[in-house]
């Protein structure tokens, strides 16, 4: 049975207000698509990868991958105009070449700190429920505002509230049905894999996640993920 990590790097990142999308913005002599992919070039358990990468930048990320020895990149697909079509192009294209009990893990190549337990969490909790979707717990106070106003019933407990991250982690026959069932109901634009199934009637199990496991979204995030590169955790933690 293969595991295959697929990578969704088909966004322009218009958020971070660059010239060059964030997924190929260099940090520290490294572009950010690459600190992701050698996370899974390491994992022992990953058999091969797939980019859903940005049309125009294939031969960038080709020449990238070369460059820092990427040896597991097998696959590279155009994105599409939504999360939603990128992830589908790169399902439908996987389906070609792998078995539909074989396990493909979605992961966002904006979020470049993703730990080998991480995905070591996310290939258990799938083999054993049969999907996975890293998360966190929500330790803020969340309420709900109407024009800026919260009132007695608009706030949340925090202990039923998870922060959904990625990786989203399925065997590759289920999540492509629900793609399927998505487009023949006519959603188009849901924000995430774990999304998608739930709007489709499907259940999603948890797997672990990490504060550290950021989506650098914003120049902020840029910022945070200098600082994370640079820590290590002092020995007296635990």
């Amino acid at each position: 049975m293969a595991v295959i990590g697929m990578i969704i790097a088909g966004g322009s990142g218009t958020r971070m207000h660059q010239d060059i999308p964030k997924q190929f913005l260099t940090v520290d002599e490294r572009p950010i698509i690459i600190y992701t992919l050698e996370a899974f070039e390491r994992h022992p358990e990953i058999d091969a990868v797939c980019v859903v990468c940005l049309e125009g930048w294939e031969q960038v990320l080709e020449a990238y991958a070369k460059q820092f020895n990427i040896s597991k990149l097998k696959h590279i697909v155009h994105g599409g105009a939504t999360g939603q079509d990128s992830a589908r192009n790169g399902l439908f294209e996987l389906e070609k070449y792998y078995a539909p009990d074989d396990i493909v893990m979605i992961h966002d190549g904006i979020r470049p700190m993703i730990s080998s337990e991480i995905i070591s969490d996310s290939i258990r909790v799938t083999r054993k429920n049969g999907n996975a979707v890293a998360a966190i717990y929500c330790t803020e106070p969340i309420v709900e505002t109407n024009e800026g106003i919260v009132s007695l019933g608009m706030t949340y407990p925090r202990e039923k509230l998870r922060r959904t991250q990625t990786p989203h982690t399925f065997y590759l026959k289920d999540i492509c049905s629900f793609h399927r069932k998505a487009l023949e109901a006519g959603i188009t634009n849901s924000v995430a894999a774990c999304t998608l199934v739930i709007e489709m009637g499907g259940h999603v199990y948890f797997s672990a996640g990490s504060e550290k496991n950021i989506k650098l979204t914003t120049i902020d995030d840029i910022d945070i993920f200098k600082a994370l590169l640079k820590t290590e955790r002092s020995s007296w933690l635990k």
